[in-house]
């Protein structure tokens, strides 16, 4: 009953057309979840929808409990260890196990502890978690997932650049106009908002340089910002297409060279 269960909890069809029926059932419910959720925020609708909203709430969490409790229940299939305690807290400290509680989490907390109203609307928006169970159940989002962990290293070193230089930047802008605008540039915090909103080439017009020197060095760094805003999203691209050429060559058939279906 175990590897059942297992088989069907499992992304994919293994064959099996109740392991269908669930994905989409469960991709569904995200989808309507999600839906639900903006539809909350408009106050003509909640007032009017509110029984709806709240029942249909309270209906996929009671579908995503049992999911999350089964999926611990067949953990060590999932995650294989010494133990079936180990295998279970295995999959809770998985990237999956903390979205799945914290999908439903914002529901039970309340009710655990008592916590000021504005502070339960917050919890309340932390459902929009439940999109990126989503993951689970969706190739693009997956093979993403993989590209970046398979980058990571050049996107960090990527990071590590990006973040020295807004360091520089804020640390000049500091000094070159903090003298003739002490309440736009205060301190460099002040001045890193000014170099983050200039690198990415945002440019808010909230703060700017007065100075000649000042805008000098603005000029350079929105420059410099095209080229190292750019790199993170080649790095990504370039492993995305890698793995969609790959993945194409290992459904061509080895003789005639057509796609296998």
């Amino acid at each position: 009953m175990k590897d059942k269960l297992f088989k069907i909890l499992q992304r994919g069809s293994h064959d099996s057309k109740q392991n269908l029926a669930f994905d989409y059932f469960i991709f569904t419910l995200i989808l309507l979840n999600v839906i639900t959720l903006v539809l909350e925020s408009v106050d003509e609708i909640y007032s009017q929808y509110n029984e709806i909203l709240v029942n249909f709430n309270v209906f996929c969490v009671i579908i995503f409990s049992i999911e999350y409790l089964l999926r611990l229940f067949v953990s060590d299939l999932s995650h294989p260890s010494k133990s079936r305690l180990k295998s279970a807290i295995k999959f809770m400290l998985s990237p999956f196990g903390i979205i799945d509680l914290l999908a439903i989490l914002p529901f039970y907390l309340p009710m655990l502890i008592k916590i000021d109203l504005r502070f339960i609307r917050i919890i309340r928006l932390v459902r929009v978690v439940r999109i990126f169970k989503l993951n689970r159940y969706n190739n693009s989002l997956k093979l993403i997932g993989t590209v970046i962990k398979e980058k990571k290293e050049e996107l960090l070193i990527t990071g590590f650049v990006t973040f020295l230089t807004l360091l520089l930047a804020s640390f000049l802008m500091y000094a070159i106009e903090s003298e003739h605008q002490p309440e736009a540039f205060l301190d460099i915090l002040a001045s890193f908002w000014w170099a983050v909103a200039t690198l990415t080439t945002v440019g808010y017009g909230d703060v700017y340089p007065i100075t000649s020197l000042g805008r000098f060095i603005a000029g350079i760094i929105a420059l410099m910002g095209i080229g190292i805003i750019a790199l993170p999203t080649g790095i990504i691209s370039a492993g995305f297409m890698n793995k969609l050429g790959k993945k194409n060559e290992d459904n061509k058939c080895p003789h005639c060279g057509k796609s296998i279906n």
